[in-house]
């Protein structure tokens, strides 16, 4: 097909389409007037969302059946893709996480949703624990990067414009540990993370909660959480009230909510893992026995029940889950995850292994709604927007669009100047290497990066499990690294610079980590010093390159709160570095008679153990 240099509409625009047009050629060449194709629209009827794309000589026409249907299309024509696509669900959407210390800037998350809209997405979450500014609570979001009410009332207007319905997601039980920990919430604290039951503080907090997104948007349907609360009732509410059951405490705080939110006019939705887990000791969201009577009878008809699932690579558990949402009487939303927490970048692979068999079981079961959430576990690190290569390929999935050729056509075209093979190469930072015994193992990048040079857990860890994972690794990044060197300017989507840089930085730290091991081993004291005066003055520049890289890439998106915490880690790694070269001189002037680190160890006989957060890889001792 021919390059596409612009698309030109005619004087018959429907009207339904004048904003969705205009707001999309503030970045894309989509005009009124002068020289290209000329663009044309149809509206049809169908089921969830339709979008045609026909082309002729000079000319394109698109069929669609709603707004998401037309800006699908539209990213088709400017992809030079013909194609007749639907997707059976009605709500194809995100949730974007920005309460993990990253707080997208508002301007970012428009630019996100004029790419959302043409992959064919018509909703957007805000997952928003504490980071939106409450009437009389000045310490709910300080210093956190809260969102003001005109900034969400900002975006709100501006996703309507793209025929995207934005949500909000937020928390009124569990995960509010930022809030928790002040003084002045002690009124409403069970637990260090949980709200406490039944305490007229909690319903006057939360009503503040639910005034506000009431006020901020204009859908009706607001996400309040309520997940994980693993601990509820046995903290402070345990102290002044005795034991009561979790299950009857969840009810009473979830009807005070939905009283709440039925006040100013909200619809409230819920993470349904609570009420799956109070039905067994284990707590397992994912048990498949019987759901108790009174548990099924206690759950308001009128709240909607979310179904996450991140995790399971075989259909067959999907559908279980769908139809045990069904057997309590519930039509589950469906949120499905694109792998963005606890990784430096997008993880396709997890994704790809994780969303196929979700989205066939949910074309089967006839759901007609569904999400992908993208959360920011342990800090959110993950480079954001390379995550709009997952946020192409699960919609394309979604589509029923299995080419990888026409998703990077897609992705290639709304996000340029980018790379979809860089993409994929540098998703490849978190490793998967076989073992001795030919089983597949995960190596995070974030454990690598942030590993203390001499305790070495993670790499110890690892070292246990397969002798030779760091010879394999080393040859894995450096192999990355040519693979991504070259696409260093096409930065549309993410910086591949910062990849680049977090590989370099990891090899840095590979060599380090053997030939330091070695040369102790060995009382190679003429190995040892070229350690300390070339290996470690090497990781500590490829450390400050990564630390550089990731403050700009930071300040490019988002607000700038939350990046002290990165930037603590990456201090603390080079001062760790530092001290490893003072530790090494100590041992060879002989002022210390050995290097008590590397002296500690473990028998290959313990156990392997996932090691997935920093405060279990930086440290021994550390503790958040």
């Amino acid at each position: 097909m021919e390059q596409i240099t612009k698309l030109v509409w005619n004087q018959e625009l429907p009207e339904e389409l004048l904003e969705l047009v205009g707001t999309l050629g503030e970045e894309y060449p989509i005009s009124d007037s002068g020289r290209g194709l000329k663009l044309s629209f149809k509206r049809i009827e169908g089921e969830g969302i339709v979008s045609n794309v026909i082309r002729s000589r000079g000319a394109v026409t698109i069929e669609y059946n709603s707004i998401a249907g037309a800006a699908r299309g539209i990213g088709s024509a400017l992809s030079k893709i013909e194609a007749k696509e639907s997707t059976p669900f009605k709500t194809l959407g995100i949730m974007l996480d920005v309460s993990r210390n990253m707080v997208m800037k508002v301007e970012h998350i428009k630019e996100w949703m004029r790419r959302l809209a043409l992959c064919g997405y018509n909703m957007v979450m805000l997952y928003t624990e504490d980071v939106y500014e409450l009437e009389d609570y000045p310490k709910f979001g300080y210093m956190r990067g809260a969102y003001t009410l005109e900034e969400i009332q900002e975006l709100d207007a501006y996703a309507s414009k793209l025929g995207i319905e934005l949500v909000g997601c937020i928390q009124t039980l569990g995960h509010l540990e930022q809030i928790l920990g002040y003084n002045d919430f002690r009124p409403v604290r069970d637990t260090e993370r949980v709200l406490m039951v039944d305490a007229p503080e909690t319903e006057k907090l939360i009503d503040s909660m639910i005034k506000f997104w009431s006020k901020a948007l204009s859908s009706r349907r607001i996400h309040i959480g309520m997940d994980e609360t693993h601990d509820l009732g046995r903290g402070r509410f345990l102290d002044h009230k005795g034991y009561e059951s979790p299950f009857k405490l969840f009810n009473r705080q979830l009807t005070l909510v939905r009283n709440i939110c039925k006040k100013y006019g909200m619809d409230p939705m819920i993470w349904s893992d609570m009420y799956f887990r109070l039905s067994n000791p284990e707590q397992n969201y994912y048990y498949l026995g019987e759901i108790p009577a009174d548990v099924r009878a206690a759950i308001p008809k009128d709240v909607q029940l979310v179904y996450w699932d991140y995790y399971h690579s075989d259909e067959e558990s999907y559908t279980n889950m769908i139809e045990r949402h069904r057997a309590i009487g519930y039509e589950p939303v469906m949120a499905s995850g694109i792998w963005t927490w606890l990784k430096v970048w997008y993880d396709h692979e997890m994704t790809r292994r994780t969303v196929i068999p979700c989205l066939s079981a949910c074309r089967k079961a006839k759901l007609k709604e569904v999400f992908f959430t993208m959360w920011g576990d342990d800090g959110a690190y993950c480079n954001y927007d390379s995550s709009l290569a997952g946020i192409c390929y699960a919609g394309d999935l979604s589509f029923g669009c299995e080419d990888q050729q026409l998703t990077a056509m897609r992705f290639e075209t709304i996000c340029a100047p980018t790379s979809y093979e860089a993409h994929l190469a540098a998703s490849e930072l978190d490793a998967r290497l076989d073992d001795v015994e030919g089983k597949e193992y995960l190596v995070p990048a974030s454990n690598l990066i942030w590993d203390d040079p001499l305790q070495a857990i993670v790499c110890e860890n690892f070292a246990r499990r397969d002798p030779e994972f760091d010879l394999k690794l080393l040859d894995h990044y450096e192999e990355l690294l040519c693979r991504v060197l070259p696409e260093f300017d096409a930065d549309g989507a993410g910086s591949l610079e910062l990849a680049a840089d977090a590989a370099a930085l990891i090899i840095k730290k590979l060599e380090l980590y053997g030939a330091l091991r070695t040369a102790y081993k060995e009382g190679d004291i003429v190995a040892l010093r070229e350690i300390a005066v070339k290996l470690i003055p090497a990781a500590i520049a490829a450390a400050t390159e990564f630390d550089s890289e990731f403050r700009a890439q930071w300040h490019a998106i988002a607000k700038p709160f939350g990046l002290e915490r990165i930037q603590a880690r990456n201090a603390a790694l080079i001062a760790r570095l530092e001290e490893t070269a003072l530790r090494i001189n100590e041992y060879i002037s002989g002022a210390i008679e050995q290097i008590e680190e590397l002296e500690a160890s473990l028998p290959r006989s313990v156990a392997y153990e996932t090691i997935n957060r920093y405060k279990k890889a930086s440290s021994g001792s550390f503790i958040i």
